[in-house]
Parts: C-alpha cells; sequence; structure tokens
C-alpha cells in the first residue's frame, strides 16, 4: 500500500479537532502529522485523545505555521477569522497542499471549492482549497434541495443545536446549567449560516437558531411554500430520487429523532407534511452538528481530493 498521507490539524483542542483526531487515527490512508492547541503545546495528544496511541504532541501555533509545508493536507479547526496565516503561508511556500477550512472565513470566497460533497461533487477531486459548510447549512440546504425548482418564496427554517455547537469557550450557550429545562434563542436574523445557505442555493432563507440542554446533535424544521400542488407521495419520491444514491443521507416517512442521531455519520430526513391545499411542505431534518457537520464532512472533501472512496474511513 502507498504512503499515508500527511495530515496535520490546526486548532485540534475543541470537540471538533477531537473528532477529527478519532476518524484520522483510523483511517487507511491517512496519517495525523501534527496537532496544534495553544493551551496543550508540549502535552501528549494521547493522554486527552483515547482514540490515538502514537506518541505526537501538541504543538503551538508557531510550529504548526512551519510544520504545516511538509503536510499533504492541513484541517483549519479554528474560530472565524483565524485561518488567514495558515493559508497565506501555504499559498506563498505549498500552494499544492491541499486546506479544508472548518470555519466560514472562506465559505463566501468563489476562489474555494464549497465542499458539501451531496450538492458539489464536481471539482473536488481537483480542489487544493475546501471550505467545509457549517452544521445547520448542511442541514438546510440537504432538507431544501430536492424542492427548490418549484419554491415560491423564502423558506423558514427553525433550528435547534446541542450546545456542544457553542464551542469550549464558556457562555450561555455552553452552559448546561443555564440551559437545563431551558430553549436558548439567539442570531435570529442575519445568522451567518442564513446568509450561506441563501447564496448557496440562490433562494431566500430564513434561519431562527436555538440551543437546547443537550450536548451533541441538531434539528431543522424547514417550512417550504411551493409554487405548485404536492401531494404525499410526490414528496417522499422527489426526496427518495434526489438522495437514492446518497451513503450518508436517510430518507425517511416519520419525522427523525435528533436523539437518534447522535454519534451517527449520515443525515436523516423525513416527517414530510402537507397543508390541505398541497402548497406548503415541513420537512424536519437531523445531523451530528460535530461528525456530518464538521468532521465527517472534513473527511469525505479530504477523501474526494485525494482520489480515495468518499466514505473510506467512515462508519457507516
Amino acid at each position: 500500500m502507498s504512503k499515508p498521507y500527511q495530515i496535520g490539524i490546526v486548532g485540534a483542542r475543541g470537540h471538533v479537532g477531537s473528532e477529527l483526531i478519532g476518524l484520522l487515527a483510523a483511517h487507511p490512508r491517512f496519517a495525523i502529522g501534527f496537532v496544534s492547541s495553544r493551551e496543550r503545546a508540549g502535552e501528549p495528544l494521547a493522554a486527552h485523545e483515547a482514540s490515538y496511541s502514537g506518541d505526537l504532541n501538541y504543538v503551538d501555533f508557531d510550529a504548526a505555521l512551519a510544520a504545516q509545508q511538509g503536510m499533504d493536507a492541513l484541517i483549519l479547526a479554528l474560530p472565524n477569522g483565524l485561518a488567514a496565516p495558515f493559508v497565506a503561508a501555504l499559498d506563498q511556500q505549498a500552494p499544492a497542499t491541499v486546506v479544508i477550512d472548518l470555519s466560514a472565513d472562506y465559505r463566501f470566497d468563489d476562489g474555494w471549492h464549497y465542499g458539501l460533497p451531496e450538492r458539489s461533487r464536481q471539482g473536488a477531486a481537483t480542489a487544493r482549497r475546501i471550505s467545509n459548510p457549517g452544521c445547520y447549512a448542511t442541514a438546510m440546504q440537504l432538507a431544501i434541495a430536492p424542492m427548490l425548482a418549484v419554491l415560491d418564496g423564502p423558506v423558514q427554517c427553525f433550528g435547534v443545536s446541542g450546545y456542544s455547537g457553542a464551542g469550549t469557550t464558556p457562555s450561555d450557550r455552553n452552559n448546561p446549567e443555564k440551559l437545563r429545562d431551558n430553549l436558548m434563542p439567539y442570531a435570529l436574523t442575519g445568522h451567518l449560516h442564513e446568509h450561506e445557505v441563501s447564496r448557496q442555493l440562490a433562494h431566500p432563507v430564513e434561519f431562527m437558531p436555538h440551543v437546547a440542554p443537550h450536548f451533541r446533535g441538531l434539528s431543522i424544521t424547514a417550512n417550504l411554500h411551493l409554487g405548485e400542488t404536492f401531494d404525499a407521495d410526490a414528496v417522499l419520491l422527489r426526496y427518495l430520487q434526489a438522495y437514492t444514491d446518497e451513503p450518508l443521507l436517510r430518507v425517511m416517512k416519520d419525522a427523525p429523532w435528533v436523539s437518534a442521531i447522535a454519534g451517527r455519520h449520515h443525515v436523516e430526513i423525513g416527517g414530510f407534511t402537507l397543508s390541505a391545499d398541497g402548497r406548503r411542505l415541513v420537512v424536519v431534518t437531523t445531523l451530528d452538528n460535530l461528525l456530518k457537520g464538521a468532521a465527517t464532512q472534513a473527511l469525505q472533501n479530504l477523501n474526494l481530493a485525494f482520489g480515495l472512496p468518499e466514505t473510506m474511513g467512515i462508519p457507516l
């Protein structure tokens, strides 16, 4: 077998970084080249990640900047606004290195490949700068896309996510005590994912996110106004035909439960409900925000960029 591709992870301390380490450590063709964390620099990776049994230590960002030039690919798992120095260094010194950015920094940059594989496989094999979609944005696009051609007016999406989506920096949105017995709304207009989805679908989407007391998994309830009349069988057939060959999408009649998607790598879409006149459709979509909403999707994009089977290393 060929030598494994070396993958560097910048910002590996967070929830998504941990999931990436587990997936890459078990991948047959990828090896972890380095991991960076300012807070854990110098500490053994194996002391923090049970999925890893090697001898790597975390490095700081300066060391990561130097080490990234020897990598086949770099995954940036950083907060928004911090990716630029790493990208600039590679653009100048190692432009052939594959870069996958999990932040929103390049999702609106036409020079980057927008890596939602179910909608953007064309060009994925030659992409070297790949922007990973947001977790909510993934769920919304997959919920809406099969009906895109028949929409009449903006789509409304009510979202609920576990508090892992708020990251590890302490805030009200990831404080289990404040979230207990609560549903916390935030950014109810103009959310970044609202702009992201509206741009990718070329159709207006209105998004209302909330945080719930559970740790992982999100649910989107999408309200679609239709330009023609549909019945339930026609709607279900439309989704089945759109996603019949998608290994990480499951279409069902009943509404999916967010508790059933935690720790899973796929998306579930169902609960198709039509108004009496057949001109309004409600669809429910669930996914794990840390996996298909981030780490699993990054691995899909890595596999495609290196010409490997898209689901290699992803438990189905």
